[in-house]
């Protein structure tokens, strides 16, 4: 037996390394199939969307907020991943009956870096962690290095809709609109995620992204916040790349860099 401590400092022992792995958060299942780790995971979530047919391959186990089980004790894991974002305490409570339970909690990229060495760790598999933390602090620099001096652009980032919610201080995806040198309207909300009226959406906005998820927003709800806001400053973003951690923040620099060439120019 091995001993570690998650990201929220809980002591977690697990054999070593563990073989049959439970993973409820998506990102995170990417992350372990990108470390080699398919034939480890044993259970995965309705949302684990990449690769995508992984849900075929593997015993799907319910949401994030929502889980079977009975059907994790069944498959019996040496392990189960959670996000203190994505699942709830008494998720982890529960889960801790049958197994130990790793619990991530990201705020930012080096809390994703983190993240990944501590994996590398936990399955053995340092080789390809350091691979990944490699790509990704190499990637970040000359993202940075290739929009310094760029204009700064005011925006609000809008997450579900009825009520509307955006993503607020202290998140990671307030963090990486950082990075892109995107200033957050919403980042003086007591809230991560507060709820607003569209009439808070201030006047010297210069862009409200729409992400793509949680919420699905789609070309009717751009056509919808445009005609609010009266100027064509509204842009669907691909949700994954700010707000999955992990191997996804491999390709989501250059999403960055296409999405800033389009806001730059509106």
């Amino acid at each position: 037996m091995a001993t570690y401590y998650d990201q929220l400092n809980r002591e977690v022992e697990v054999g070593n390394p563990p073989k049959r792995i439970v993973s409820l958060v998506p990102s995170q299942t990417e992350l372990l199939v990108d470390l080699g780790l398919e034939e480890s995971l044993v259970g995965v979530t309705k949302f684990c969307v990449h690769p995508e047919d992984l849900r075929k391959r593997k015993q799907v186990v319910g949401g994030t907020k929502q889980v079977n089980i009975d059907k994790i004790r069944k498959l019996a894991p040496d392990i189960i991943l959670c996000n203190k974002e994505e699942n709830t305490p008494q998720i982890v409570k529960d889960l801790e009956k049958i197994a130990p339970v790793h619990v991530s909690d990201i705020k930012t990229i080096d809390d994703s870096l983190e993240l990944i060495r501590e994996y590398g760790e936990i399955f053995n598999t340092r080789q390809k962690s350091s691979e990944i933390v490699g790509k990704i602090i190499d990637l970040r620099k000359a993202f940075e290095m290739s929009i310094a001096g760029q204009p700064a652009r005011k925006v609000a980032y809008l997450i579900w809709k009825n009520p509307w919610m955006v993503a607020g201080k202290d998140t990671f995806i307030d963090h990486l609109l950082s990075l892109n040198n995107f200033e957050n309207v919403f980042s003086d909300k007591k809230s991560r995620y507060p709820e607003i009226f569209l009439k808070e959406l201030p006047d010297e906005i210069d862009h409200v992204f729409l992400s793509t998820e949680p919420y699905p927003f789609k070309e009717e709800h751009r056509n919808e916040i445009k005609r609010w806001v009266g100027k064509d400053c509204v842009h669907i973003v691909d949700g994954e790349f700010f707000s999955w951690y992990g191997s996804r923040l491999i390709p989501a620099f250059e999403y960055f860099q296409r999405l800033r060439s389009e806001v730059l120019s509106t």
